[in-house]
């Protein structure tokens, strides 16, 4: 009687702290924020893209005063790991928005790389509207985000187009 007692106190606490983590659902759109530093935002079936997507942002650092802004910066990324889904290729949008760094990805609706800047524009078309005429642009964020993106994209073996905007 107390062995079995034993065992499922045992049991039982295995199962509480060694728990798996929960993944989101692939179908889902995934939102990660971490506020005063960047957002992600996930079409469904790219949550597999999120590590990718936080090295970059650990490797661009902090992006400074709240006047930090940039362009937006368009990516068609081919990951072996995200690419099991219905394309080889997704698209990823950063931009750097009052000191904060803003990331979206979608899947390429179509096979044709001329399609790719309209579909991330449409996907990313309310929080990565193009700067307002009167805001401070920085160059130097600009090149700080392309820089991470290939330096984090060669790191992991991941292919990298950039797209006209």
């Amino acid at each position: 009687m107390i062995e079995t007692l034993t065992l499922i106190t045992l049991a039982t606490l295995f199962l509480i702290f060694f728990r798996p983590g929960k993944t989101p659902p692939l179908e889902s759109r995934l939102t990660i924020e971490r506020p005063g530093r960047y957002q992600i935002v996930l079409a469904p079936k790219l949550n597999l893209a999120q590590p990718f997507i936080e090295a970059i942002a650990q490797r661009v650092g902090n992006p400074g005063g709240a006047m930090q802004n940039s362009e937006t910066q368009c990516f068609a990324v081919r990951d072996k790991q995200v690419s099991g889904n219905d394309k080889d290729v997704y698209l990823l949008a950063i931009s750097c928005r009052n000191g904060m760094l803003h990331f979206h990805g979608t899947q390429a609706v179509s096979d044709d790389p001329g399609n790719y800047p309209e579909t991330i524009r449409k996907f990313t078309h309310d929080v990565l509207a193009p700067l307002p005429a009167d805001a401070v642009r920085s160059p130097e964020m600009d090149e700080r985000i392309v820089d991470a993106v290939n330096s984090v994209a060669q790191r992991q073996g991941i292919g990298i187009d950039r797209l006209a905007g």
